[in-house]
């Protein structure tokens, strides 16, 4: 039976980009223990997340996050060609390696458990180079030295196997998404925006096929132009883009880009939506107020999402949102006007705080991997058949 989200589950607080740490939950003795981490696109935190999978729950015992400041500047400039780089790789395969132990062993302390309670950690890692059409993708983050410093056992790795079956090697949390989510007689869509943002369409037939891709920038544009313009790390609320007006010209030739029109499956990242790309839509074009080019970057995200679900499941009765674009009030009214009479809604409201959707769902992925059974969505990556996702790292 595929777990469902306890409704004692979610933490307190409002989503935010800068979510506090719920109180922790007392652990049953018969807990189903996992750790689920996540470093996005956004490069902003590592997401740590203790989950108990007992019974037919998941539930959210407790969290934790820990700044990647300081690393994220050698992390970006691994995401672009450059000198050196195989080098500079390794040093931040492991210091970000070491970062990830360290927010796992701070949630242990904050939740008062043993790791020898802790079934597996499912690491996602910080993904360097997303490239599927030449049949490689790249995850740092050392699962031996996580495995080490932790004494747990460690499932990482876990995209490459289906780029291997012939597939993107993303979305990989639609499965985990329908697991918890799909409702017969409902058709529902779950949308993620992190640095990018994608969607998993859930058909109300329980015996139609899932279907879930990127649909392009999430807040990685939001992020980077808030960073140039006024020295804060993201949008708070969607406040600056809230002071704008979106430019339908600049909007325009953001949307032309062959990736929006391109059929599922699909998945893309840094390497395809930058600050680089929008600095090239922007040269040679008159000046624009800074609020004015973050609402039509905002409407940038908010449109295609709402394209890709008119487009693919129009028959969409109620939409969950999770990640940090959760938090912008900006980018939710947009999205809850381009989609009514259809619901918007956080993931709060089905049993998940969106800020901890995906680290849940890589805690729930290890645990697919422990138990052998296939964590890809063929009609969502592509790939040629299920496949057990990950690489096991014993102590």
């Amino acid at each position: 039976m595929p777990p469902r989200p306890s409704r004692n589950s979610t933490c307190s607080t409002a989503p935010s980009r800068r979510p506090k740490t719920p109180r922790c939950k007392r652990v049953a003795r018969d807990a189903e223990l996992y750790i689920g981490l996540m470093s996005g696109t956004s490069l902003d935190a590592v997401d740590a997340a203790l989950v108990d999978f007992r019974g037919a729950s998941a539930a959210l015992i407790a969290t934790h996050r820990v700044p990647l400041d300081d690393l994220r500047p050698d992390l970006k400039a691994l995401m672009v060609p450059g000198p050196d780089e195989l080098a500079r790789c390794a040093a931040a395969d492991v210091a970000l390696a070491e970062r990830f132990a360290e927010a796992c062993l701070g949630l242990l302390a904050a939740a008062n458990v043993a790791a020898a309670s802790v079934r597996a950690i499912g690491s996602h890692g910080q993904t360097l180079r997303h490239c599927p059409q030449e049949r490689y993708t790249l995850q740092i983050g050392d699962p031996n030295v996580l495995c080490h410093r932790t004494g747990i056992p460690v499932v990482a790795d876990l995209r490459r196997r289906d780029v291997a079956a012939g597939g993107q090697g993303a979305p990989l949390v639609p499965a985990f998404h329908a697991a918890l989510w799909r409702a017969t007689g409902r058709a529902r869509t779950v949308v993620n925006i992190g640095g990018m943002a994608n969607v998993t369409l859930l058909p109300a037939d329980p015996d139609a096929a899932v279907l879930g891709f990127d649909t392009g920038p999430g807040n990685v544009l939001l992020d980077a132009w808030a960073q140039r313009s006024w020295q804060q790390p993201y949008d708070p609320h969607g406040r600056y883009a809230a002071g704008g007006q979106v430019q339908t010209p600049l909007l325009d030739a953001l949307l032309a880009h062959p990736y929006f029109a391109a059929p599922p499956p699909k998945s893309t990242g840094r390497e395809t939506f930058d600050e680089a790309w929008l600095t090239e839509v922007l040269d040679g074009r008159e000046a624009l107020a800074p609020e004015d080019v973050q609402a039509t970057i905002t409407e940038l995200t908010a449109r295609t999402i709402a394209r890709a679900i008119e487009t693919h499941a129009p028959e969409t009765q109620e939409v969950f949102v999770c990640g940090g674009g959760a938090a912008n009030d900006t980018l939710m009214g947009s999205l809850a006007r381009q989609l009514a009479p259809r619901s918007v809604a956080s993931t709060a409201t089905v049993g998940l705080h969106p800020q901890w959707v995906e680290a849940v769902a890589f805690a729930w992925l290890a645990r697919e991997r422990l138990a052998r059974r296939p964590g890809n969505l063929p009609s969502v990556t592509g790939a040629a058949q299920p496949v057990v996702l990950g690489g096991v790292y014993w102590p």
